[in-house]
């Protein structure tokens, strides 16, 4: 669940039991994905489409439409909805309106080929002028949309731990429409091109 600065104020999950076939939310199911290294090793990242042919496959039905399954977020895990944490003096660059700082956390690792895809993917340049995995920021990328620029590192938080996408936005347009549609597309390519899970959105500014 997003709040309207696009960051996270909670995790919404439903899940599907084979052996009775019946649906279940649970907000415990939704944390240890991201704090158990055993169950997390269990999710895979999908597409509908292969979502609904496996579901299809053992059910025998058609997987149900997206207002369907969002029907069955029943018990949510709720996330700090504090205000942005303001790390110095939030300067906004001439010719910008506003400057905001956002910080995408993922539970899980990357070996050196999943790396390796996610620079390619981005064009990303080793911030540190280093092509060592191990280093802390990985790469770091650049996007100009409009009137807005926005540039994000790619972050390891601790050896085997959890990973981080930094994301600076400057904002020259009248929405932060680019902010939302960004952190989307970098969220999915980490999930499915990384096979890591997100944990939290937050703002430093």
């Amino acid at each position: 669940m997003l709040a309207g600065d696009h960051t996270a104020t909670g995790l919404d999950g439903a899940g599907w039991s084979v052996t009775d076939g019946t649906w279940w939310s649970s907000a415990a199911f939704s944390r240890g994905m991201r704090t158990d290294p055993a169950l997390r090793d269990r999710v895979v990242a999908v597409h509908r489409r292969t979502a609904e042919a496996v579901y299809r496959r053992i059910s025998g039905e058609d997987l149900p439409g997206e207002a369907a399954l969002r029907g069955r977020f029943h018990d949510r895990l709720p996330l700090d909805d504090s205000a942005p944490l303001l790390l110095g003096s939030p300067e906004v660059p001439e010719g910008f309106r506003e400057r905001r700082v956002y910080r995408v956390l993922f539970a899980g690792d990357l070996d050196a080929e999943r790396l390796r895809r996610l620079r390619c993917l981005w064009a990303m340049g080793p911030a540190d002028g280093s092509a060592d995995p191990p280093a802390r920021v990985a790469g770091t990328a650049r996007l100009r949309a409009g009137r807005d620029v926005l540039t994000w590192d790619l972050r390891r938080i601790g050896p085997g731990t959890a990973w981080c996408l930094d994301l600076t936005a400057c904002l020259g347009g009248s929405s932060d429409d680019t902010v939302g549609s960004l952190l989307r597309e970098l969220r999915t390519a980490m999930r499915h091109d990384a096979r890591l899970i997100p944990v939290t959105i937050e703002r430093f500014a």
